[in-house]
């Protein structure tokens, strides 16, 4: 692996040549830069799969008619879940390695920081992988495009469904940074509007291996609930700890507020089954995300894609047929306004989206339940779809948003 200073380069050139004359016309030039977790907690997430995905898009894009006006070049660094690491990553790629836009940005921490410099720099952050809902509120920006999923969509799934079926009472088991705050905080108001009470929390830090001390505290508040707000690594370890307790099996119930289909493979059904999460994506949905998953596994030793995954895809699609529609990447703005002037939109993986002025790229969500063993038919066959929620009812609605691009 190169330095996540260095990157990793790799270029898809498309087609030169324009209409039936011999001479080449000029591309425009685009470049995107993926920058994820390519070795840490949130690799299986995002990382090198997040790479894969935006090549796929570039590798689809080609194939739109127009798409030889476009000379694209794709680069990769490891963010290391670093703020400080990461800003000094996105700043060389802008000043001196012609990137015009970020793709997937692992933790919400990461995209508080690079948000405000993308916007100075006037090019495009696509937040693919980031959770808290203050990417589309006070921290909007007019260069900022927040895809997949967010704090406030997965509390309203997850948290109203649990509630209303019975669950009232919770306690927080929350990783100490921007994602899991939110993740609290939304739920946590959702809880309550239902008529639930929140009866205390405890918070841990990122890439914890021991919640022997912060399980025994949920155990001895006795709620029917014990949230997870936190992902990655340290969501598979908590629920594999809270097995060894018996926490289930003495009457509580844990729901994963942020939970990817690699976290269900890694704790397997046996340890998983019959846990309600909300996600975006899931490969298994319909003959378009069978496709793509199954193209996807094909690159990626049998894998299938998580939610992150399929929003890098998505989102690097759309864009690059933005910076076509613009006929330029380096106004960075002009390209988001394509974006959202675009209207309402089919896209292959998330159905019907549209990119609203606050920066919130808005489609259905679902409400799914891991499989028990016996009812998993294949690899990766781990979800049954509870229910699809309407994109309209997904996300905050922009009359509550507090950004002030919609004010």
């Amino acid at each position: 692996m190169s330095s996540p200073h260095a990157g990793t380069a790799i270029a898809l050139v498309l087609s030169a040549l324009l209409g039936m004359g011999s001479a080449a016309a000029a591309q425009v030039p685009v470049k995107l830069g993926v920058l994820a977790d390519m070795s840490g907690i949130f690799s299986d997430i995002g990382g090198k799969g997040a790479l894969d995905a935006t090549l796929m898009a570039v590798e689809d894009f080609k194939k739109l008619p127009g798409s030889d006006a476009l000379s694209i070049e794709v680069v990769s660094a490891d963010a290391q879940n670093k703020p400080d690491i990461s800003s000094s990553i996105a700043r060389k790629w802008f000043d001196s390695e012609g990137v015009d836009a970020l793709v997937d940005l692992p933790t919400s921490a990461i995209s508080l920081a690079v948000a405000p410099l993308v916007k100075d720099k006037n090019k495009v952050a696509l937040f693919t992988a980031s959770g808290t809902s203050e990417l589309t509120g006070k921290a909007c920006t007019p260069n900022s495009v927040h895809w997949t999923y967010d704090t406030w969509a997965l509390a309203h799934g997850t948290a109203d469904a649990i509630v209303k079926g019975g669950g009232k009472s919770w306690y927080f088991l929350t990783v100490d940074f921007a994602l899991g705050h939110s993740l609290e905080r939304d739920a946590s108001a959702v809880i309550k509007a239902e008529g639930g009470t929140v009866l205390g929390g405890i918070r841990h830090p990122t890439d914890s291996k021991d919640f022997s001390s912060y399980l025994l505290q949920a155990q001895a508040s006795g709620a029917q609930v014990v949230a997870l707000a936190n992902a990655g690594g340290d969501t598979i370890t908590a629920i594999k700890q809270a097995a060894e307790f018996g926490m289930v099996e003495n009457g509580q119930s844990l729901a994963g507020m942020l939970l990817f289909l690699s976290d269900i493979h890694s704790l397997g059904l046996q340890t998983a089954q019959g846990l309600q999460l909300t996600t975006a994506f899931y490969w298994d949905q319909n003959e378009r995300t069978r496709a793509f998953g199954q193209r996807y596994a094909a690159r990626n030793g049998g894998r299938y894609p998580t939610m992150n995954q399929a929003g890098a895809y998505s989102a690097s699609l759309a864009y690059l047929k933005a910076v076509a529609k613009v006929g330029s990447a380096k106004d960075g703005a002009a390209v988001v306004k394509a974006m959202r002037e675009t209207g309402t939109f089919e896209d292959p993986l998330f159905g019907s989206t549209h990119l609203r002025p606050d920066g919130r790229v808005v489609h259905p969500m679902m409400l799914v339940q891991v499989k028990k063993p016996a009812e998993s038919k294949a690899p990766y066959d781990y979800y049954k779809i509870l229910a699809t929620i309407p994109a309209e009812q997904a996300f905050r609605p922009l009359k509550d948003s507090e950004c002030p691009l919609v004010k």
